[in-house]
């Protein structure tokens, strides 16, 4: 004899997933794909700064091959820095836009022009002065500093 299996029987005994635990999935998904984003705009912005910082490195090196500029306080054109070099004219237009403001502030000053000093020249004095100071070069909102030596 055959017996009759019933459907309801069928349906009621496979395993699903509830509703409860579908949205603790979602919810937990959704976590990650929220700090996943996160990170990756925490690297966009480090990465913004540090290729701005970047141009300001590179500003302050055409800065430091010229040796006109660094002892006063002025504003002046990148491309006023730039005139010993050879460059193209899209790039010498594009730096002539952007300003360059140089302050300087004398740390210590050293001179030789001691008068009880035994050894004399035929002026007198030697009269050496050695000067230490920090310029600080500020491009729109970043800014570096460098430590300046000066023999006179």
């Amino acid at each position: 004899m055959k017996r009759f299996v019933s459907v309801w029987k069928m349906i009621r005994g496979k395993n699903a997933f509830t509703l409860i635990e579908v949205m603790i999935a979602v919810m937990i998904i959704s976590v990650v794909i929220m700090a996943l984003l996160e990170m990756h705009g925490n690297t966009a912005h480090i990465f913004s700064k540090f290729s701005s910082q970047i141009k300001i490195n590179q500003y302050t090196s055409l800065f430091i091959s010229n040796p006109d500029y660094g002892f006063e306080k002025k504003s002046v054109d990148l491309d006023d820095l730039l005139s010993n070099f050879k460059l193209e004219d899209d790039l010498r237009r594009e730096l002539k836009n952007i300003k360059v403001k140089i302050e300087y502030e004398e740390l210590d000053k050293f001179s030789d022009s001691s008068e009880d000093s035994d050894i004399d020249d035929e002026e007198g004095n030697s009269g050496l002065v050695l000067e230490i100071g920090k310029t600080i070069l500020k491009v729109n909102n970043s800014s570096t500093s460098l430590v300046r030596f000066r023999i006179q």
